[in-house]
């Protein structure tokens, strides 16, 4: 079993509680080949796809924002049997169905190959924040957190959370071949849900930054004792950087109070 094996089943958990609590819960089934993907769809996808700023005045809907709250994280694994390629499921409302609101958002990205490793961690990290891809559609994001927003024509033209979960498994597949299967998770549905999905990301995050310096100490860097010379302040690596010496204090806490015990 993989490191993040077990999380893919408290993430199908998850969603099947929703089901039995009588949230709404929709499941989406489009081909799983990128080329495939791309026909019919209401808006273009690729590297400089958004032309630039969505303004508030021509947002249709936002997702994710500091008050509302939100959450994205990656699942990967070697077994692409745990997946079913091509899934979409949305828990809560749509984009359309949300004209004018500003919804909680989760996004989890459920992914398998059997040539996926640790090196291709922080690809998929990095990829889940599309920038300028997605026409229509903006995001504003830090680690872990996800603020976006979709803008009025692309809304008119379709754009709702089936487009979006196409456009993520076009970019993902276009970038990483060793992407055998790939399933998407949005949530909308409210702050309580969102919440628990938050203790699964926290979990995952803590497996993710081990994974991440394992993979930099196989490169010949520990990212603990850094020794590129760069101002920390400007280092794009700083986020991870922080979260991997957060979990080294927590263990060190840990084997002391164990040591005492």
């Amino acid at each position: 079993m993989g490191a993040l094996d077990l999380y893919l089943k408290q993430v199908a958990a998850f969603v099947e509680e929703r089901r039995r609590d009588g949230r709404q819960v929709r499941a989406f089934q489009c081909d799983g080949d990128p080329q495939q993907l791309r026909q019919g769809l209401p808006v273009r996808v690729g590297p400089g796809a958004n032309a630039g700023l969505i303004l508030r005045a021509d947002t249709f809907a936002e997702l994710g924002s500091p008050d509302a709250g939100s959450s994205a994280f990656p699942l990967w694994t070697r077994d692409a049997s745990l997946l079913t390629d091509g899934r979409i499921t949305l828990i809560g409302p749509g984009i359309r169905e949300s004209e004018g609101a500003s919804l909680p958002f989760g996004q989890v990205l459920m992914i398998g190959g059997t040539e996926l490793g640790d090196e291709e961690h922080e690809a998929l990290e990095q990829n889940q924040y599309v920038a300028d891809q997605i026409e229509g559609y903006m995001i504003r994001s830090t680690p872990g957190r996800m603020w976006s927003r979709v803008g009025r024509d692309a809304a008119r033209r379709g754009f709702d959370f089936d487009v979006l979960g196409q456009a993520l498994m076009i970019l993902f597949k276009s970038a990483i071949p060793q992407i055998e299967a790939m399933e998407v998770l949005f949530l909308t549905s409210g702050k309580e849900d969102l919440q628990q999905l938050n203790g699964i990301a926290e979990q995952v995050r803590t497996i993710g930054t081990l994974i991440a310096r394992n993979a930099w100490l196989a490169r010949g860097y520990d990212i603990l004792e850094c020794s590129l010379g760069v101002d920390c302040r400007s280092c794009s690596d700083k986020p991870t950087c922080d979260d991997i010496r957060d979990v080294v204090k927590i263990r060190k806490k840990k084997l002391r109070k164990k040591a005492d015990a």
